[in-house]
């Protein structure tokens, strides 16, 4: 029987990935707000120390680390020490990525593999660098952050959607894992966000009618205005204090759920000709 759950994040202590910047920041400030102690890692450390900052002024308290999560000797290095630090974790949200513009039958090994490596084992990592003290203390929490990308395919996209689609199934699997525990897992999908994956993304499309780089950034941050950031971290930490299974952040998020259900195949089609 499953006792009582993690809904108050106060003095919780939460082990946050990419927290440099976009979702990750916003995520932060939300759990600051609500008292938590917050342990952050970014490939960035310019952005990770500017996040930091806002936290502490904010009056959370914080340790940074940088850390690259397809490293994951290193992850491991870090749950280690966090956990040294703090004597335990209670959250981990896994929320670094990044995207790859390129068609599929064009892509390179490399580009998928470094794809697949942040997005999907970078979360893995988190997950099974946290997991087994998390089940040693029969309490905790796991918030994987996949995407709309996760719920149909979007050209251009293959190896963004496949590791997003990882990050779900490998999720909802996990969750089935752990329902005699008092182990939590959160899948997240966020619709549009503003962030800055899409000025970091590597692109790899050319051709005759194929848009360059600037003009795929522009209307990608087009798509990504929908919802802040801030927004989006107040959605995480209410899903994470209700221990909802699944979280959708936006309007189109909810919209693109329902009608992927209704249109599985037909939908993905109708999208991409808008």
């Amino acid at each position: 029987m499953r006792g009582k759950l993690v809904t108050d994040l106060n003095n919780k202590i939460v082990a946050l990935t990419g927290a440099g910047s976009g979702i990750g920041l916003g995520t932060a400030m939300a759990l600051a707000r609500r008292g938590a102690h917050l342990a952050l890692s970014d490939i960035n450390e310019e952005g990770l120390n500017e996040t930091a900052a806002m936290v502490g002024d904010a009056g959370g308290k914080v340790t940074t680390q940088v850390l690259d999560v397809s490293d994951e000797e290193a992850f491991n290095v870090w749950a280690d020490s966090v956990i040294a630090d703090y004597g335990r974790v209670d959250v981990v949200i896994n929320n670094a990525g990044v995207t790859l513009a390129a068609i599929g039958a064009e892509q390179s090994h490399d580009d998928l593999d470094w794809v697949m490596s942040i997005n999907f084992r970078g979360v893995a990592h988190g997950t099974r660098a946290f997991l087994p003290h998390m089940l040693e203390r029969n309490s905790g929490h796991v918030v994987n952050i996949s995407s709309v990308f996760g719920l149909f395919g979007v050209p251009a996209q293959s190896a963004y959607c496949a590791s997003k689609f990882a990050v779900r199934g490998y999720s909802d699997a996990i969750r089935v894992e752990l329902r005699n525990s008092n182990v939590q897992m959160t899948v997240v999908h966020p619709g549009g966000i503003s962030t800055n994956i899409a000025n970091h993304a590597r692109f790899r499309m050319q051709g005759e009618g194929v848009p360059d780089r600037d003009a795929f950034v522009a209307n990608a941050n087009k798509m990504l205005s929908r919802t802040t950031p801030a927004k989006a971290g107040e959605v995480i930490a209410r899903g994470i204090e209700k221990n909802k299974p699944r979280v959708l952040i936006g309007g189109d998020a909810k919209y693109i759920d329902i009608m992927q259900r209704l249109m599985p195949a037909r939908f993905p089609l109708m999208m991409s000709s808008n």
